[in-house]
């Protein structure tokens, strides 16, 4: 009976696969039945009873659960040749288990309406909206920087630890719901993760668990990247799993912060972004426009180079390649490339809203 139920859960993988295939072409339907209906349950019951604790559960998951696996391939190394059939439906019965709570718990989202859609935005820009926009975020950042440093050659430290930063962070959410009334962003869950160090040779900052719906962020990053990395997550963890949209509304919330600190922040993530794409497309329109940014500023990102630098690896390539294929997988077909592509988003939305 067990040899039958797991040969049938095994197959059902096939017609999941054929499902989740046939709801990508369907992202109205998604984005109006998932992400804004039945995902806005999970994802609040799942914070709601896991953001009680105060450690990842979903780190104890990921830990136990690849202790597990190593110990049943040793286990069963013998299967593979001596009862290959019954060892791949095994095998194949547990990655359809998977494959379902991750598209049922969070992966859906991978194909719910373009962000750009539902803000009626344009999904391209000229090299001039991006430079009237990077000046912009120059202007913003320089002043908050002064403000905060009182001078501009100092770079700026900031003055909480990461709890009261996770504090903090969710009342940016608050201050943007009059343009995404779905980011209401309670019950909170998001947690400084039990791996840490290894996210740090990974070249990680932070990430969500898809089957717990926890947000993790590195707590080794420079305290200037915590407060973009931990609304980068959360947007995340309310749908939005295209990774340049939660670039996008990780600099909303940071930079519409009532605190001067996350506010800088978020304005410095922002121009990070804008001016590595000027620099792509005209090296010396980005020697000019730099020439104006702040010292201060120019030092809290040598602070996050110098940071990655020190944990460069032989293998940080090819973590970051296995998720650039995971991504592509999920509807993100640039790759890791599609962190940069927040820029589209950005220019399109602040040229938009210049209030903002």
């Amino acid at each position: 009976m067990l040899k039958k139920k797991k040969t049938i859960i095994a197959l059902l993988l096939i017609p999941q696969f054929l499902l989740v295939k046939l709801l990508s072409n369907y992202p109205g339907f998604v984005e109006q039945y998932y992400s804004e209906g039945l995902y806005q349950w999970l994802s609040k019951i799942f914070r709601y009873v896991l953001g009680l604790l105060p450690f990842s559960f979903g780190d104890l998951v990921y830990g136990l659960g690849g202790i597990y696996m190593i110990w049943w391939f040793l286990k069963n190394r013998k299967r593979l040749r001596k009862d290959t059939l019954n060892w791949c439906v095994d095998v194949f019965a547990a990655v359809s288990l998977i494959y379902f709570a991750f598209h049922l718990f969070w992966g859906l989202n991978y194909y719910r309406l373009p962000l750009h859609k539902n803000l009626n935005l344009n999904a391209d820009y000229t090299t001039e909206q991006l430079v009237n926009v990077t000046e912009k975020l120059i202007e913003a950042s320089n002043l908050l920087q002064f403000n905060i440093t009182k001078n501009d050659s100092i770079k700026v430290d900031i003055p909480y630890d990461k709890t009261e930063v996770f504090s903090l962070i969710p009342k940016g959410y608050d201050n943007i719901k009059a343009v995404f009334p779905d980011l209401e962003y309670q019950p909170e869950s998001i947690k400084q993760s039990l791996f840490s160090y290894p996210l740090s040779y990974m070249g990680f900052s932070g990430y969500l668990n898809p089957l717990t719906n926890e947000a993790h962020v590195n707590g080794r990053i420079p305290m200037f990247r915590f407060p973009t990395t931990s609304s980068h997550e959360i947007a995340h963890q309310l749908g939005y799993a295209a990774e340049n949209e939660a670039n996008f509304i990780g600099f909303l919330a940071a930079s519409n912060n009532d605190d001067m600190y996350i506010k800088y922040c978020g304005f410095a993530y922002g121009l990070g972004y804008c001016l590595n794409e000027i620099y792509q497309r005209d090296e010396c329109l980005y020697e000019d426009l730099v020439a104006d940014v702040n010292t201060g500023i120019i030092k809290n990102y040598e602070e996050s180079r110098l940071f990655s630098d020190a944990h460069e690896n032989p293998f940080k390539p090819l973590f970051k390649l296995f998720y650039s294929n995971y991504l592509k997988a999920n509807r993100q077909s640039k790759g890791m490339e599609s962190y940069s592509y927040v820029v589209a988003l950005l220019v399109n939305y602040l040229e938009a809203h210049p209030d903002n």
